[in-house]
């Protein structure tokens, strides 16, 4: 169900190539810039600029894929933590970073993804490209997990 017009940040973002999930309020997709491996971005489909802006449903949308992508990002980055970043101004619409936080580092093809701000706040400054490689893996996981 593809979005007809999406919105500036969806685009931004990568979406539809870059995209995990499209449900009815919710799209979750492979952050391009990766901080620590596995970032993603959950991001309203709506043109909503306020959180409190979203319908009802959004919220309840929102609880069952926060659920999946605990899930996901623990078995695919094994994240020790996982934290959401609500920024909104650059991108105006409703979205969330979603950081995998681990320490060490993680690899992925031969790329080391290191978590710079572990254990503190994430370093959104250092990041690696998402490679196509990297998001088509991304889509063959999460659509494997539940």
């Amino acid at each position: 169900m593809a979005i007809k017009d999406p919105h500036p940040t969806l685009v931004k973002f990568g979406y539809p190539d870059n995209l995990l999930h499209e449900g009815d309020h919710w799209a979750v997709l492979v952050r391009p810039e990766q901080p620590t491996l596995g970032s993603l971005v959950l991001c309203a489909t709506g043109a909503a600029a306020a959180y409190g802006d979203l319908p009802a449903e959004a919220f309840a949308e929102q609880g069952r894929l926060i659920k999946r992508i605990e899930t996901f990002l623990r078995e695919f980055s094994k994240a020790e933590k996982i934290n959401y970043l609500m920024l909104m101004m650059v991108d105006p619409q409703v979205h969330f970073h979603v950081l995998p936080r681990y320490s060490g580092e993680r690899r992925f093809e031969g790329t080391a993804f290191i978590d710079s701000g572990w254990p503190a706040l994430p370093d959104l400054g250092r990041t690696v490209p998402a490679s196509g490689r990297l998001i088509e893996t991304m889509a063959a996981c999460w659509a494997s997990s539940r």
